[in-house]
Formats: C-alpha cells, structure tokens, sequence
C-alpha cells in the first residue's frame, strides 16, 4: 500500500508540473501573446500584447480640452508600446493650419504621456528624424526619452484624431519596435470629391488683355474665394474705366511685414529642449508668422548647430496674436532667439 500511494503522488507531480505556464514578460519578445485591437469609436487597428489597459480621460491644454485615450502594455522595467489617441482640436484650416493642429497635439503629448508610462511626472524629450505620410496622413517620426526609457514615436493626425504610437525599452530592441509599429494601420484617407471644371480647363488665356476664366479661377481657390472673385468680375464688367484696376487693387494680397525680434510677443512660446552635453549658445531662429498668428515657417541663421534643431521644433509650436494692417490680417516675418544655458 505505501508503494502504490508513492507511486500516485509521484504521477501527480509529474502531471502539474507538465502544464505549461505562460507569463507576461517571460519570453524574449517580452510578452508570451499577441492580439490584433481594434477599439470601438477609433479608427486604427494593431497587434500589441494581449489585455493592455485602457484608460479614457479629459486633458485641459491651454483653453481647450482635449479626451485622451491610451492603449498601453508595460512590464516593470520596461519594454513600454502604447497607442495614444487624442481628440478636440478640429480641423480648421480657416483658423489654424494642419501644421499647427498637429504640432498642438504633439505638444500636449509630450507633458501627458510620461506619467502613463512610467508613473512619474515629466516632460518627453522629443526630436524629430523624419516626416511620414501614412495612407494619405500627414505623419512624422521622433526619437524619444522618458527617463531611462528610451525608443521612437509615430505620429498621425486624422480629421478626427491625432495617434501617437509609442515603442519604448531600456535598450535597443528593433525586432519589438519592428512587430510593433509596422502592426498600426488606418484606412486609407477619404479622397475629395473632384471640383466641377469647364472643357477648356487646359486652355488658359495667353493674352494678358484678357478677361480672367471663371472656372479657371475656380480650379485655384475654395467655393467661397471662388464666389468672391466672380462678384469681383462681374463689378468690373459693369463699372467705368477704373473697375478693372479696383478690382486689381483688392484682389492683390499684403506681403508680410517685418516685426524684428518676436520673443515678446507671442502669446505661448514653449522652451527647447536641451541636448545633453556641454550647454552654451544663442540661436536665432527665423520664422513666418501667419495670419492667424501661427508659425508656418523656421528656420535656424546662427548659433551652434548642435542646438539648430531643438530651437526650430520649439519655434514651431509658438503662437502669436494675429497682426493687423488697416484692418486685415497680415503675414509677420522676425526672429525668435533661444539662450541655451544649463542652470547650475
């Protein structure tokens, strides 16, 4: 009898420990599975690690406020993959640009996500490697550290979202970024309807005497620039003498003016981040304001060049109270100086 209850208890042994245990983190890829997301209300799709948390929250970001959603799988010490979602700033052109939308969202990014990812407040260090249009998506690339976190970000922006997808480890980890990034998807962006156009569309006119071609014009601007220029016309063939050259006249637009050094008088000016290493310099950044007041143009003329790229991203997200001449807004040209020094 002690022979055969010895016996039983070694098969039961034998029987647990054949079961095999799969472990979040255990396996060289860092999770033992995948699963294919497709959240409701989104509109991306990607392969991450099965059951991530998923969190919804109000972000406030200046006047707005922004909803936030994040799709996050995380060990303890690292890897990080995340799909951030943020929504609230509509597409607008008649009020910002699409640059200035994006690089808000991004902005609002990088002071919210370091908290999500590893528990503590901070700000990411973002640089920019590239741009990347995805499926006719305006898109770029950073490199990006949170603390001892470091890897890349893929950005998006969408008419509807902007989405951030986020590979971070403590050490360079290609084949998980690889399987992780190339996995988001999109649709493919909605093609605008085509604008209706005369058969004569390629023929302009090759005299300078003659009379501008309504649908030529069409062809170039909106349906409202198009009814503006078309009233414009008809005014002209129906005045004296002078309507032609009036209509000239008001049909001309302003050039930007010069504002010298605009430091002072932007509204919101984010400081650049400050490359490790020895820290001494001032570049001088030259920007385009446009006649919403956002930066649509820089570019670094002096300074140190290790410190070119830091002080134009930060150039960009800059915003400025529209500038006025008789009336109408108008395009800024100046400069934006940034002094890197490390506080001791």
């Amino acid at each position: 009898m002690r022979t055969r209850r010895s016996n039983w208890s070694l098969v039961g042994l034998l029987i647990v420990t054949t079961i095999p245990i799969f472990v979040k983190g255990q396996t060289n890829a860092g999770w033992a599975e995948w699963e294919t997301l497709r959240p409701e209300g989104e509109e991306f799709s990607v392969t991450m690690p099965k059951n991530p948390s998923v969190e919804m929250s109000k972000l406030p970001y200046h006047k707005m406020e922004l909803t936030t959603r994040l799709y996050l799988s995380s060990l303890p010490n690292g890897p990080v993959v995340a799909v951030a979602s943020f929504s609230g700033i509509k597409s607008n052109p008649a009020q910002y640009t699409e640059l200035e939308r994006f690089n808000s969202y991004v902005d609002a990014f990088k002071g919210w996500f370091p908290e999500k990812a590893t528990g503590k407040a901070g700000v990411a260090k973002m640089t920019l490697t590239g741009n990347k249009s995805f499926h006719g998506y305006d898109g770029r690339v950073y490199n990006v550290t949170i603390g001892t976190l470091n890897g890349v970000v893929n950005a998006y922006v969408t008419r509807k979202r902007f989405y951030a997808i986020v590979s971070l480890n403590t050490k360079k980890d290609e084949e998980l970024q690889a399987k992780f990034i190339s996995s988001f998807d999109l649709p493919d962006k909605p093609t605008a309807p085509p604008a209706a156009v005369a058969e004569n569309q390629e023929q302009p006119p090759t005299s300078t005497e003659a009379k501008p071609n309504p649908t030529n014009t069409d062809e170039k601007k909106s349906d409202d620039a198009a009814n503006k220029t078309k009233q414009g016309e008809d005014t002209a063939d129906s005045g004296g003498p002078n309507a032609n050259a009036n209509a000239a006249n008001g049909n001309q637009k302003k050039g930007p003016i010069n504002g010298g050094i605009l430091n002072g008088k932007a509204i919101y000016l984010p400081l650049p981040e400050i490359p490790p290493g020895d820290i001494g310099g001032i570049v001088m950044v030259q920007v385009l304001v446009d006649e919403q007041g956002g930066v649509v143009e820089a570019r670094a003329v002096s300074g140190p060049p290790q410190f070119h790229a830091a002080a134009v991203n930060a150039a960009r997200l800059a915003r400025f109270t529209p500038t006025m001449l008789m009336g109408e807004p108008v395009k800024v040209t100046g400069q934006l100086r940034y002094n890197f020094t490390r506080s001791l």
